[in-house]
């Protein structure tokens, strides 16, 4: 595939003619019957952000994308884009553009028509459709693939297709629902670059949904993570990865160990938490002494199998898993089972050696409040 085109070309004048619009969700409740697939839900994405909607299959994020579309109606709360309320308003009277996970293309029309197809409805001429057209497809990457058919392109084409098509219109927002999960692993890191460079350089509102938790760490401004219809935690990526709300987000974003400490004093904004016989100085994070639960990130463990290190945990290597950048490790240790991962080590520790087990307090172990 090649590459879309680059943050120079990108950003030329006159790309995007409309300001960003803002996305602002008020107690917004979707049912159906009895089910409640959206419950008392309120955010606000800004104007030129791109906000990502995380969470395992069934948590209510497609749904509540197809709210800010106009695809599904609200059963309570208000919806608003740019400031308007738009709760009551069809999908061809809200001004948002949507990028399907099927990609949703007419296998019977060329690429150039159908990324015209929507100034077509609208009511443009052919020459100006076909001309609007050209100009997204341009702006992509595919300038010279106008007369291809669908199934003539490759996945990663296919879906610059579907993009083009939603951008055509040049929508106040534009909103992607799974859109790399047809996609294999190298070309779904590729084109999420590629749609995030787009969204920065013609300053889009994005509203993106996805289950996959690197996806979203990777392109978002913000992420809303959502669990059981309803909002588990708000923030950036890193704040979500660092500081999660509960032991929900701390194991849905991003690998986790979740261990038990004992947390024995508190000293300003830092408390002392032990380990077994380890002593770690972390954040409280408004949490009281006694029991609590950590968050302990794969790399922010260290095996050490030369020696016994003073206050470390003595743990012993049940698996090792060579995967060239680094070596997943699973070790037996007194507080449980661990998931470890080491960068740039050519060497796996063999499976039966006996390793010191220490943590990086500086970053990948946190407490979990209300745990």
């Amino acid at each position: 595939m090649n590459k879309m085109s680059s943050v120079h070309s990108l950003a030329r004048p006159g790309a995007s003619k409309k300001q960003a619009a803002s996305v602002q969700f008020r107690n917004v409740t979707k049912r159906y019957g009895n089910v409640t697939a959206v419950d008392s839900v309120s955010f606000t994405i800004e104007p030129g952000q791109l906000v990502t909607l995380l969470g395992p299959s069934g948590c209510g994020k497609t749904t509540t994308l197809r709210m800010i579309a106009g695809l599904e109606m609200a059963s309570e709360g208000q919806i608003l884009i740019g400031g308007r309320d738009v709760t009551n308003l069809s999908a061809a009277d809200r001004d948002v553009s949507m990028v399907f996970q099927s990609y949703a293309l007419f296998p019977h029309m060329s690429v150039l028509e159908n990324v015209a197809y929507g100034p077509s409805v609208q009511g443009a001429s052919k020459k100006d459709a076909y001309e609007m057209a050209m100009e997204k497809l341009s702006l992509i990457g595919l300038k010279g693939l106008e007369k291809r058919a669908p199934s003539e392109l490759s996945g990663g084409q296919q879906q610059r297709v579907a993009v083009a098509r939603a951008l055509v219109l040049e929508p106040q927002v534009l909103l992607f629902d799974e859109p790399l999960s047809n996609l294999d692993a190298k070309l779904r890191r590729r084109v999420r670059e590629d749609i995030r460079e787009l969204q920065q350089s013609l300053n889009l509102t994005v509203a993106y949904v996805t289950h996959d938790q690197e996806e979203a760490l990777a392109v978002s401004d913000h992420i809303i993570v959502m669990s059981n219809a309803r909002i588990a935690q708000t923030g950036t990526p890193r704040e979500l990865y660092e500081e999660p709300a509960d032991l929900f987000v701390a194991d849905f974003i991003g690998d986790a160990n979740i261990i038990s400490g004992d947390l024995v004093s508190v000293d300003g904004p830092t408390a002392q938490v032990n380990i077994g016989n380890v002593s770690l100085r972390l954040p409280h994070r408004n949490t009281r002494q006694g029991t609590v639960k950590l968050a302990v990130r794969p790399d922010a463990i260290f095996l050490d199998e030369t020696a016994a290190t003073a206050g470390g945990l003595a743990g012993t290597v049940r698996k090792a898993s060579y995967l060239g950048t680094q070596v997943e490790y699973e070790v037996d240790s007194p507080i449980g089972e661990l998931f470890v991962v080491q960068y740039g080590r050519k060497e796996p520790i063999a499976p039966g050696s006996p390793v010191s087990i220490s943590f990086a307090t500086q970053r990948g172990v946190a407490i979990v409040p209300n745990a």
